[in-house]
């Protein structure tokens, strides 16, 4: 009877091994083969090739390298824009004027994402994907590049305000050209790489639009500093600007929730980390520019009294930017084995909104 019970039990063990056998011969078929054939080749064409394939592996070190490694990324990079300034705009000495935080932010958060850290989202091996997949469709490579996103859409959302009502006097005067430059270079599309096979020819990739906009919005901060440029801190603009990140905040609520409710796959939900790095960046963002807006908005926010719920809301901010588990699970909300990383950061997320609208109703009063 023993003996039976182990025979079987080798057999099982057996066909075990086979089985993996089988799959590790599969997978190294193709590097045989070609490795066979590499070394019937002449000089010149092994040279060709052995070029060909160290290039590869450089790029995608590279590329590795680039998605794993987050420079210069600090949750607490908002308390730079803390120090108390005058109204931007406003004459200070020597015949200069005061230069706008809230433009200063912007232009350091375009500069922290394409030049201190590579734009992830046009790479020519993240466009290629995983064997064709999207890498957004996949567990690998793709936070930072969700989170770059993120950080893109608060930059974008300020420089549309900046145009439309805080760079020109009750939005009748001429609209600012380095600021119009500004907002057209931010909404340039976000995977753009320096080839293109529709339409057909070389491109200006995304990063040079996104550089060429921070230049813009440090041309503006100088303009300000000349006194030749507006910049309107008045109350109905900051209850505009408030508006508009409030909807923008509200529809990644919208998306979080979503994909909370519909999609429980735990540690297995592929797209759970694209989602939570996007409204990650989305805050990350949102909190430096709200920070230095404090300081360009300082005499609206002292005659509403709104010092404190405003220093609230930069605090609930902040913790939330401590969030930052090493894998993103999309549990069940009433389950214990897998955590909820989406519904914890939509509330938060949800909670930042709130704080908006009790904002804009007390400087609507």
């Amino acid at each position: 009877m023993l003996d039976s019970v182990t025979a079987f039990f080798e057999r099982i063990f057996n066909a075990i091994g086979r089985f993996i056998g089988m799959v590790i011969a599969g997978i190294l078929f193709p590097f045989v083969t070609m490795g066979r054939w590499y070394r019937q080749r002449g000089f010149i064409l092994k040279a060709v090739l052995g070029a060909i394939v160290v290039m590869v592996i450089g790029l995608y070190g590279y590329f590795f390298w680039q998605t794993q490694v987050w420079t210069n990324f600090n949750p607490a990079y908002a308390q730079a824009y803390t120090k108390a300034k005058d109204a931007p705009g406003v004459e200070v000495a020597g015949g200069k004027c005061a230069t706008s935080g809230l433009v200063q932010a912007t232009a350091d958060l375009i500069n922290f994402n394409v030049d201190e850290n590579a734009w992830i989202s046009s790479m020519v091996l993240y466009k290629m994907g995983f064997f064709g997949i999207d890498w957004d469709h996949t567990p690998f490579f793709d936070n930072k590049a969700s989170f770059q996103r993120g950080v893109n859409q608060a930059i974008r959302r300020t420089t549309v305000e900046l145009v439309d009502t805080l760079g020109r006097v009750r939005g009748t005067s001429q609209v600012d050209g380095n600021l119009q430059s500004a907002r057209g270079n931010t909404q340039f599309d976000e995977s753009t790489w320096y080839f293109s096979f529709s339409p057909f020819g070389p491109k200006t990739p995304t990063p040079a639009f996104y550089r060429a906009a921070a230049r813009d919005l440090v041309k503006y901060n100088e303009s300000l500093a000349n006194c030749t440029s507006i910049f309107d801190a008045r109350t109905d603009n900051l209850i505009q600007f408030i508006d508009r990140i409030a909807a923008d905040v509200g529809s990644t609520s919208a998306i979080l929730r979503d994909r909370s409710e519909n999609y429980n796959a735990g540690w297995f939900d592929t797209r759970a980390d694209d989602r939570f790095w996007f409204a990650f960046g989305q805050l990350y963002g949102y909190y430096g520019i709200l920070v230095a807006a404090r300081g360009d908005f300082q005499e609206v926010i002292n005659q509403k009294n709104l010092a404190q719920l405003w220093a609230t809301m930069e605090q609930q901010l902040a913790a939330a930017l401590k969030i930052q588990p090493f894998i993103i699970s999309n549990g069940n909300e009433s389950g214990w084995i897998m955590p909820t990383h989406l519904a914890t950061m939509g509330f938060y997320v949800l909670r930042f909104r709130s704080n908006l609208v009790e904002v804009r109703a007390i400087l609507d009063r």
